[in-house]
């Protein structure tokens, strides 16, 4: 589409973050998101520009073969290369798992873990699908991550893919889980057992090979321990 900005009523700027601002906005009469790399000025421009365009296609790239696998990400409606902006899906109605994990801890502390497994399984369960794709997130947080309402379905949503890449290698596979495995307990304390449950779901969700990224997690584990000490 040559003119693509008569079919987009541009809105407010929801938030900015080190590598993009996120508008919300009106595409085709439908509500969107828009999302927009802007240049670093630190580089040279051609440089800056073929970045940035790598890095915009392989975002999207990431969320289209996750769809496929039946992985649910923002669908994507238009992807302008020149300005490096993505359209796509508004996902109404909907909570992040971080605010509704710190909802349900602060709410029933002594029944947050017993209501918190089936979504710790499902998540795992999606994870291990994606990288049975090969599909390596960059950036796994539960604010990553979105719940549809009604919650108890666990219809997760799984959103900016602004580091993604296709890698198949265990290591880079260890990496993602152990980024989402800090996030994870750092944001919610005393959660252990629930990243235990994640990793049950993300066995069934990889299953060939799953004992190789397994091993390669705990080698990280091992490594970020040791950084951890000698810091």
């Amino acid at each position: 589409m040559d003119d693509y900005r008569s079919e987009v009523d541009c809105s407010s700027l929801l938030k900015q973050g080190a590598e993009a601002k996120i508008y919300t906005g009106v595409y085709l009469g439908k509500l969107c998101i828009i999302k927009e790399r802007f240049p670093k000025k630190y580089r040279h421009p051609a440089l800056e520009l073929s970045l940035s365009q790598q890095r915009t296609k392989s975002e999207v790239r990431s969320m289209l073969r996750c769809r496929t696998q039946g992985i649910q990400t923002p669908a994507v409606f238009f992807v302008n290369t020149e300005e490096n902006k993505i359209y796509m899906e508004y996902v109404n109605d909907s909570v992040t798992v971080r605010d509704y994990i710190i909802q349900v801890q602060s709410s029933s502390d002594d029944a947050a873990s017993s209501l918190l497994k089936p979504l710790a399984y499902k998540i795992g369960e999606k994870l291990g699908k994606m990288h049975n794709k090969n599909i390596i997130h960059g950036d796994l947080t539960t604010s990553n991550m979105l719940l549809r309402k009604p919650v108890e379905n666990l219809d997760i949503v799984l959103i900016d893919f602004g580091l993604s890449y296709i890698n198949s290698t265990n290591e880079d596979k260890g990496v993602d889980l152990y980024v989402l495995e800090r996030a994870f307990l750092s944001t919610h304390p005393n959660t252990e057992s629930l990243f235990s449950v994640l990793l049950d779901g993300y066995q069934n969700g990889y299953r060939n090979g799953v004992g190789d990224v397994v091993r390669k997690l705990n080698e990280v584990r091992l490594r970020g321990r040791k950084r951890t000490m000698v810091g």
